[in-house]
């Protein structure tokens, strides 16, 4: 007499379906934090490699600070990365970070872009106009930094932040305006990654929403109009002002 075949019933099966959809619903929200975890640490010790490689390169040279404004081409004046243009080759891409100054000390094209980075970017992360950038922002000529010397409380100035893409200047912040002007970024869950002058990096997450809808404009929107707007403008945001002071040390306004 041959034995009697068990075989799951449509409900039973249903049921199974069901239990694994709820499984999947409450697993994948924790394992896409933990990736983007992750990300965060790969993005933080970039950062802190850069920065370490901003201090050597000082150190090497009388004290004096690499330039920050990606766009100088003299032969003289040789930036911390060079532009390469927009629209440019990878191998272009990848050129202005080998003949860049911080390469010597940072010979790994991988630590300048963000994990979660633009795909055809291949540096994402900028320094702040206070460290030997764009010289002319309003009432900061005596704030500006060009050797490491003039830098006190090391561990809260900002040099390094992930800025999203490379552009031909360093990264620009106004000190006399409750006002951002260069796009801040938002990633790794609402927040961004800086590498400070002591060389330690943080990740800093935002708090104030408006900070987040600066950070989720249209890239091209933000640079040909919204910052030129009352959005830019954000009396109040206590994210504005600890980068304004993590960049000049200080307010130039009373918010």
């Amino acid at each position: 007499m041959g034995s009697k075949r068990n075989a799951f019933t449509l409900i039973e099966l249903l049921v199974v379906i069901a239990i694994i959809a709820v499984l999947m619903a409450i697993l994948m929200p924790t394992l896409g934090r933990a990736r983007e975890q992750g990300k965060r640490i790969a993005c933080l010790s970039n950062l802190k490699q850069l920065t370490m490689g901003w201090i050597l390169y000082a150190d090497a040279n009388d004290d004096r600070i690499t330039y920050a404004n990606t766009g100088l081409t003299a032969q003289t004046t040789v930036p911390w990365v060079k532009y390469p243009g927009a629209g440019a080759t990878k191998e272009a891409s990848l050129e202005g970070i080998r003949t860049g100054g911080l390469y010597r000390y940072c010979p790994d094209v991988k630590m300048y872009k963000c994990p979660t980075g633009i795909r055809t970017e291949f540096v994402t992360y900028a320094i702040v106009d206070a460290m030997n950038g764009h010289p002319d922002i309003p009432g900061t000529s005596k704030l500006m930094v060009y050797r490491r010397a003039q830098i006190t409380r090391a561990d809260q100035r900002i040099v390094f932040l992930d800025e999203g893409r490379l552009s031909p200047n360093s990264w620009t912040l106004w000190y006399d305006q409750e006002r951002w002007w260069d796009q801040i970024t938002a990633r790794h869950g609402d927040g961004t990654n800086f590498g400070f002058a002591d060389g330690h990096s943080e990740y800093w997450k935002w708090k104030d929403p408006r900070t987040l809808e600066v950070a989720k404009t249209d890239y091209d929107m933000w640079q040909n109009s919204t910052r030129n707007t009352a959005e830019a403008t954000q009396p109040g945001n206590e994210d504005l002002h600890r980068v304004q002071r993590g960049v000049w040390t200080k307010l130039g306004y009373e918010p």
